[in-house]
């Protein structure tokens, strides 16, 4: 009989598949993770540096207030509606179809009425839109 005791192995831990493991996860968490900095990006609009403004001869000015409401070269428009609006630029646009259509939205505006002057002018065939905007310069005074 041997009864001497033999020399036991002692186990060991082999890290290397588990630090593959947490890279994977590592990867996983990076690409997955959304960035909080770009949800809370604050905007103020409009607001523009131009060098020099043109001017438009075949013009019509449409101004789009803070409650939605419109007027169109200095003429309030009765409705709200895409028809009204369209009715009032057709009258407006004195050089028809060349007419460029400038459109004067207050800052706190809603996207939507800014739209509806834009499928009005689609509707009555206007297809030159531009944005007015104030100098960064004039903002700043206010």
């Amino acid at each position: 009989m041997n009864f001497r005791s033999r020399k036991q192995d002692e186990p060991e831990i082999n890290l290397i598949p588990f630090i593959d493991v947490l890279l994977v996860v590592l990867i996983f968490l990076m690409l997955s993770t959304t960035y909080s900095k770009f949800t809370e990006m604050q905007l103020k609009l409009p607001v523009a540096d131009t060098d020099a403004q043109r001017d438009y001869a075949k013009e019509v000015i449409v101004a789009v207030t803070a409650d939605g409401s419109y007027s169109i070269n200095r003429v309030p428009v009765a409705g709200r509606s895409v028809e009204s609006v369209a009715i009032a630029l057709v009258e407006g646009a004195k050089a028809g179809k060349d007419t460029v259509v400038i459109i004067s939205a207050d800052a706190s505006a809603k996207h939507q009425s800014v739209i509806t002057v834009m499928e009005a002018a689609r509707r009555s065939g206007l297809n030159q839109i531009t944005f007015a905007t104030q100098s960064s310069a004039q903002a700043g005074a206010r």
